[in-house]
């Protein structure tokens, strides 16, 4: 009976004997109701001649009878890298990486396999495909950072078939294609980078990973916005997409975008040096601007949260008289919807007038903040931007602003007072009572307490 994609075998559960009819009884080990229905799958017969498969008929199961599967992991070696996988790297899991050019994935993911080869202790477990570099270069590369590579298997090629075979060929542990844009199947056409060698390549990845403990992880091209190049598909068929990032410094930022087994709000936080990507421990060094002298005005902090993590951060802000009356709001690291909302609330319950100034907001570090926490230090910069007066030294604020100019508790508020007071921040304002800070309860009162002396 002829199938679209194939056509049907029935085999024998005990011995393996198969014939295209199905028996009662097998004439081969004599046992009774052992032939199950296969499907050959013609489209695995490849130009590099790797046969055909034969794959047993998928049938439904009761849920409730399935073992739950305990995901296991193991650690990376970067600490920063582990944060972001949730504790490390979950066996039988893609990773999809993704960053602009020369930002540092393949120096990343070098580190990681040197690493990761050093834990495992034997040659073979690490293998590091690369479609887009020379073995020499990788080489040199590993040299400058002075990496122990003994562990790691190099594969130099664009072709699928060399990929698959020397996957079953070594059966590695850690798996690395840099990048999946450059790897294609005469299966899906000769030309890598389309949209159907992206899928073809990737689900033949994925379906070898999710067969052995083993880890995938596949580095993508992003467009010049920003996001990953090709099908978005392509993010679904994986287990975690990672967005690799960086400020105008050498700071990088790594962040989840997706994460089927861990949070997505985990910040990983790395510099870039001579000798390759070093882990920051203490973000609040990035973050904070260390100042002698007095500070100026239009600037405050906050505390955020980060996944597990809280650090201080410092929001400044700039107004200038807006040309021709049409003012213009430049925030590139906090929306600027959040931004033109404050300013709002402040000009009808405050009475200070931002509809015609230009509105210029930046967050020191070049980390981006969405949590609704930073609205209030997001206030008393405008305001005090616009009025010229600084803030009190040592000030911390925390709380989310609604429209109705009312300052709402935010979560974790005694986490967020501890590390600020660790820092040395002494004023603390927030709308919860607790020890140590100094409650308001709407806009008004937080610009007037703030801005008392």
């Amino acid at each position: 009976m002829a199938k679209k994609n194939g056509s049907v075998l029935y085999k024998c559960s005990s011995c393996g004997y198969s014939q295209p009819r199905w028996l009662g009884k097998c004439p081969e080990c004599n046992e009774w109701n052992t032939f199950e229905e296969c499907i050959i799958d013609s489209s695995k017969i490849s130009a590099a001649g790797r046969g055909s498969s034969t794959q047993e008929k998928a049938k439904p199961v009761s849920l409730a009878s399935v073992n739950a599967q305990n995901n296991t992991r193991f650690e990376t070696g970067i600490p920063e890298f582990d944060r972001v996988l949730g504790g490390g790297a979950t066996k039988r899991s893609a990773i999809l990486l993704g960053g602009e050019p020369g930002i540092g994935k393949s120096t990343l993911l070098l580190q990681t396999a040197a690493s990761i080869a050093k834990g495992f202790g034997a040659g073979g477990k690490v293998l590091y495909v690369s479609g887009e570099e020379s073995a020499g270069q990788i080489k040199e590369r590993a040299d400058r950072l002075g990496l122990d590579v003994s562990g790691i298997q190099l594969l130099c090629t664009m072709r699928l078939e060399d990929c698959l075979d020397a996957l079953d060929s070594l059966n590695p542990l850690f798996v690395i294609i840099d990048s999946i844009q450059t790897i294609y199947s005469a299966e899906a056409g000769l030309i890598p980078g389309s949209v159907n060698q992206l899928k073809y390549c990737a689900n033949e990845f994925i379906s070898w990973v999710k067969e052995r403990d083993a880890v995938l992880i596949m580095t993508a091209h992003v467009t010049k916005e920003g996001n990953i190049a090709g099908p978005k598909s392509m993010e679904h068929m994986v287990d975690t997409v990672i967005s690799f990032e960086r400020n105008d410094e050498d700071i990088r930022f790594l962040h989840c975008q997706k994460n089927r087994f861990g949070s997505v709000d985990e910040l990983g936080i790395f510099t870039m040096t001579e000798k390759g990507l070093h882990p920051v421990l203490d973000p609040n060094s990035l973050f904070i601007t260390k100042r002698t002298d007095k500070q100026p005005a239009g600037v405050s902090c906050t505390a955020v949260f980060e996944g597990s993590r809280v650090f201080l951060v410092e929001i400044q802000a700039l107004t200038i008289p807006a040309k021709a009356n049409i003012s213009r709001i430049y925030s590139e690291k906090i929306d600027s919807g959040r931004v033109a909302r404050i300013a709002a609330v402040l000009e009808k319950r405050c009475g200070i007038r931002f509809s015609d100034q230009d509105l210029y907001v930046n967050v020191a570090g070049g980390v981006k903040l969405s949590e609704s926490s930073i609205d209030a230090a997001i206030a008393t910069s405008l305001y005090s931007a616009r009025t010229d007066i600084p803030l009190p030294p040592g000030s911390a604020l925390f709380g989310e602003i609604s429209l109705t100019g009312e300052i709402r508790p935010v979560s974790k508020t005694s986490q967020r007072i501890k590390t600020a007071h660790s820092l040395g921040f002494s004023n603390i304002f927030a709308p919860e009572e607790a020890p140590g800070i100094q409650t308001v309860s709407d806009i008004k009162s937080l610009i007037k307490t703030v801005f008392s002396k």
